[in-house]
């Protein structure tokens, strides 16, 4: 048993453009730091390309005929002020789902032990019928579904730790009381949601940390909100979505961890998976945009991953 990382060099072909955060030098940066001799015990694979029925999950077929009728035949579009498709991009984005599916089929079967999916684009603030936030499918809410329809799963929790709200997942999950969702993030900050008061139907626990807020505050944010209520729900499977934008060097936001707070909150999620879930834990990239901090949070995110199964 291992740690399986599934990626695939279609995710490069994602462009946004010059200038855009979210770019391939992202995927570089983490392909660079996890080839060092130190992960050489990971599983490796491919992501395959996800079925667009399971995609359909989460979001209307209409929605999704929208997205791929965008793909333009070169140079770029826009489908909002961020949010930027290429000729590359309908793949990437299938690669990327097809990741987080993959890896929860491997997980459950007792393949792996848990799991890291270093795909782009990312996933948290699609919502249902729109793109946005540089993401185009709600990569871990469609892997949630995945695993409820293939897996038998009952209650299936994602944790969220990027700097910004994961709009997209709490609008999939917000009336369905079998699936949780927790997020720490800056607030206010794009896009907006993410107060204490957004509950859905008691499976939204949302804990907004103020700019400057540092590690001291993001484990407190954990330890008094998110983990106690995520052992209430007593999950059958834990999805991570790991961005590492809360790092004090992003350019995108103000707040102040560095990689031992996401060695920590790694550690915590694995011991929740340990108590209700077997262990299964599955991890999706989303954001983080300064390229060092990004490789290092990833690769400290990836080797807490790896020392579970020793």
């Amino acid at each position: 048993m291992t740690t399986l990382l599934l990626t695939h060099p279609d995710c490069l072909l994602h462009d946004t453009g010059y200038g855009h955060p979210e770019n391939a030098d992202r995927l570089r940066a983490i392909n660079d730091a996890l080839a060092s001799p130190s992960f050489n015990e990971l599983k490796r694979e491919e992501a395959p390309l996800a079925d667009l029925a399971d995609i359909e999950r989460v979001h209307p077929k209409a929605y999704i005929e929208m997205v791929r009728a965008s793909i333009p035949k070169r140079d770029h579009k826009f489908l909002d002020a961020d949010t930027i498709v290429s000729p590359g991009s309908w793949n990437a984005a299938l690669r990327a789902v097809g990741a987080a599916l993959h890896a929860v089929d491997q997980v459950v079967a007792g393949k792996a032990d848990n799991a890291f999916c270093a795909v782009r684009p990312p996933g948290h603030h699609a919502e249902p019928s729109r793109a946005m936030g540089f993401c185009l499918f709600s990569t871990v809410a469609i892997a949630a579904e995945h695993a409820r329809a293939k897996h038998g799963a009952n209650r299936v929790a994602v944790i969220d730790f990027d700097v910004h709200h994961g709009n997209g997942t709490q609008a999939a999950f917000w009336t369905d009381k079998d699936l949780f969702y927790g997020s720490t993030h800056q607030m206010p900050l794009f896009p907006g949601t993410g107060a204490l008061s957004e509950t859905g139907v008691g499976n939204i626990f949302n804990a907004p940390l103020k700019p400057g807020d540092d590690g001291a505050k993001f484990r407190e944010a954990f330890e008094t909100r998110i983990l106690p209520a995520l052992d209430a729900f007593a999950p059958d499977l834990i999805l991570v979505s790991a961005g590492f934008d809360a790092h004090l060097k992003d350019p995108l936001a103000q707040l102040r961890l560095v990689e031992a707070d996401f060695a920590w909150v790694t550690e915590q999620l694995l011991e929740a998976a340990a108590r209700h879930s077997g262990g299964r834990l599955v991890s999706s990239l989303e954001g983080g945009y300064d390229l060092d901090a990004l490789a290092k949070s990833t690769a400290t995110h990836v080797e807490t991953l790896m020392g579970a199964v020793s």
